[in-house]
C-alpha cells in the first residue's frame, strides 16, 4: 500500500452515543429551588451533547407517571425555549420514569447495537423505593440535587447499587 492511497476520514461525532435524561420534576424538586437547578443542568448537558454531535432523549416524572419531553434524536442547537416552561409537582413516579427509560434504551440498543448508551438521573432521591439499575444503559449519571437539613443520601446510595457516577449539584452549581 502506497502513502498516497490513505485518505483520512473522520468519524462522525457521537453517532453512535444516546443519552437518555430522567428529570424528576416532583413536588420535593420545587423546595429550595431543586427544579430550577435542574433545569440548568439539563440545558448545560443539551449544549455538551450538541458539541459533541450525540443524541439525547428526555423523560420527566411527576404526579402519577412519566412522560417523554424529547423523543430520542440529535440534540437541537438551542433548547431553553422547551426546557423554561418545564413546571413540577405531585409525587415521584421513578418507576414509571424507569420503565420508559427501558423501551427507550431497548429500542436504540435494537436499532444500532454499537450504539453507546447512557442514562443520567436529576433527582433529590425523595422515593419511596431505590429503582433497579437500567440494564440496557452502559453508563449511569446521577445528578442529586438533595440540599435538605436533614439529608436521606438516597442518590449517593443508588450510585453505588448502580456502579453510578454520583455527581452533586451543588458542586455543580459552584463550578
Amino acid at each position: 500500500m502506497k502513502r498516497e492511497h490513505l485518505h483520512y476520514r473522520p468519524q462522525p461525532m457521537g453517532s453512535q452515543a444516546l443519552h437518555c435524561v430522567l428529570l424528576d420534576m416532583s413536588a420535593s424538586m420545587l423546595r429550595g429551588e431543586k427544579l430550577a437547578l435542574a433545569k440548568g443542568c439539563l440545558l448545560a448537558l443539551t449544549e455538551s451533547f450538541y458539541r459533541r454531535r450525540e443524541h439525547l432523549a428526555v423523560i420527566g416524572f411527576s404526579g402519577t407517571s412519566a412522560q417523554l419531553l424529547q423523543a430520542p434524536g440529535k440534540v437541537a442547537a438551542f433548547n431553553a425555549d422547551w426546557i423554561q416552561p418545564l413546571r413540577g409537582g405531585g409525587a415521584t413516579p421513578v418507576e414509571s420514569a424507569m420503565a420508559l427509560a427501558h423501551q427507550l434504551l431497548r429500542r436504540a440498543r435494537a436499532a444500532s447495537s454499537g450504539r453507546a448508551l447512557s442514562l443520567w438521573l436529576l433527582t433529590d432521591g425523595r422515593f419511596a423505593a431505590l429503582p433497579a439499575r437500567p440494564l440496557l444503559a452502559d453508563s449511569c449519571h446521577i445528578v442529586d440535587f438533595e440540599n435538605e437539613a436533614v439529608a436521606l443520601q438516597r442518590c449517593q446510595r443508588l450510585a453505588l447499587d448502580w456502579e453510578a457516577q454520583w455527581i452533586s449539584a451543588a458542586q455543580l452549581s459552584r463550578a
